[in-house]
């Protein structure tokens, strides 16, 4: 089957409910023996009709689709509105809003936007390994300009638009001409820094940060730029991983507009999902990956609002 390769071929290719069907099969099941999420059976039978397949032995929901076991489980939005969906975010650089799918697939925004989070649970890095090599490591703050803040909301004493009470930080790893990791935290101590630093960068790699005091005395090899002197000293700078804070703010403050920072890690995970995969990989690829990581996760309403905890992020 020749996959598209361009939103323009995706929207007529996805547009046939045969071609969405196969093409979840082949990126769940690339063997293309269709398995039964109940009990493992590989003998399933298909139903052309309904479009679903039967499992031979006898148990609860015997009956399954290609949306069970996967994010779109129990979703009554067909297979070519996910697909759109899904092939727009994981491509655009800048990410892309729950109105502007809500026009494009014809959704309301409420489900648009709760497409997009389940999207991003798929888009979410398992992991990949420690950094190595030479890693950049920063700190930034993520939230609205005080000084556009309503008088309820506004820290007291703070005037300025650089301040950085009420805002959520976000710790970043990028390492070069690789990966970027990043983290939610509540602070920025010398504790939470190193523990960050020790559970994602491997030992021997060379540490490359600011002057921000917390992060000296860690186990790696460790070069400082103190931006009050210069910003790039040889092979001696943050500039890759600012470059990575650019693109998500660009994409927080232009496209999403508001973020509540209980939401703000599954838009680091979108980001970091296009920027992980931005070298080596085309938006048909991007998209391919995005769909074969969608098995095994599930993502409610009630999970997504805050109504219940999640088991994990």
């Amino acid at each position: 089957m020749e996959s598209p390769k361009t939103l323009q071929e995706a929207i007529v290719f996805f547009s046939n409910p045969d071609n969405c069907i196969a093409y979840m099969v082949m990126q769940r099941w690339p063997d293309g023996v269709v398995v039964c999420p109940t009990c493992g059976r590989k003998d399933v039978s298909w139903l052309a009709m309904q479009r679903k397949w039967q499992c031979k032995s006898k148990h609860v929901k015997r009956q399954f689709s290609a949306k069970v076991g996967t994010i779109f489980e129990d979703s009554p939005l067909p297979l070519d509105k996910w697909l759109m969906a899904a092939w727009m975010i994981t491509n655009c650089k800048n990410g892309v809003s729950s109105y502007e799918i809500s026009r494009a697939v014809n959704v309301t925004q409420k489900s648009a936007w709760f497409m997009l989070q389940r999207l991003r649970l798929a888009m979410q890095d398992d992991g990949g390994g420690m950094l190595g090599g030479e890693i950049e490591m920063d700190e930034t703050f993520i939230g609205g300009k005080v000084k556009n803040m309503h008088k309820s909301k506004k820290p007291r004493g703070i005037s300025s638009s650089r301040g950085v009470q009420g805002k959520t930080i976000v710790v970043g790893m990028l390492e070069r001409q690789g990966r970027v990791k990043t983290a939610v935290v509540c602070e920025r101590t010398q504790k939470m820094l190193h523990g960050l630093a020790n559970a994602n960068i491997a030992a021997g790699s060379t540490l490359i940060t600011d002057e921000w005091g917390p992060y000296k005395g860690n186990q790696f090899v460790h070069e400082i730029i103190n931006h009050a002197d210069a910003y790039v000293r040889g092979h001696v700078h943050t500039n890759g991983i600012e470059n990575f804070w650019s693109l998500l703010k660009r994409s927080l403050s232009g496209t999403y507009v508001s973020v509540e920072p209980f939401h703000l890690f599954r838009y680091l995970d979108e980001q970091m999902f296009r920027y992980n995969n931005r070298r080596d990989k085309t938006d048909k690829d991007r998209f391919a990956l995005a769909l074969s990581q969608i098995a095994g996760k599930r993502l409610t309403y009630a999970e997504v609002t805050g109504k219940v905890a999640e088991t994990a992020n």
